[in-house]
């Protein structure tokens, strides 16, 4: 099955296609339901096995703790952007925002903060890495 030239078959590790995306209701439910994996300062990961051969996410960005869209839009790009390059078992992932992010002295769209949430992001995915081998 070839889509184009953009990889978005859903193979490959390094694309985001629909195959590697939690979209249901019930799916991010099940995964929900579970106790959360890891926190760190901002974000909750929550994790579990799928039978699928590739490891798929779902991210969560309240308004009430990012009200700016380009907030959220930032915040959901960084997340499949490490998702897509860090080589995750086969589990189901989803990334929720849990505490704010910005404040008008430092918006989550300046470039520190990028670089912080990069590396909470980044801590969250390796700790599954680690974990699951």
């Amino acid at each position: 099955m070839d889509i184009g030239s953009n990889g978005s078959t859903g193979e490959g590790s390094h694309d985001f296609a629909r195959a590697r995306r939690i979209v249901k209701t019930d799916e991010f439910s099940s995964v929900f339901r579970l106790r959360p994996a890891q926190k760190s300062a901002h974000f909750v990961l929550y994790t579990r096995q799928n039978q699928l051969p590739h490891a798929r996410l779902g991210v969560v960005v309240a308004k009430r703790f990012a009200p700016r869209a380009v907030t959220r839009n930032t915040i959901k790009r960084l997340t499949r952007e490490l998702f897509r390059t860090t080589g995750l078992p086969p589990i189901d992932c989803v990334v929720r925002l849990a505490k704010p992010v910005n404040t008008k002295a430092n918006p989550a769209t300046s470039t520190p903060l990028k670089a912080a949430l990069r590396i909470e992001l980044a801590r969250l995915f390796a700790s599954q890495t680690k974990a699951r081998q």
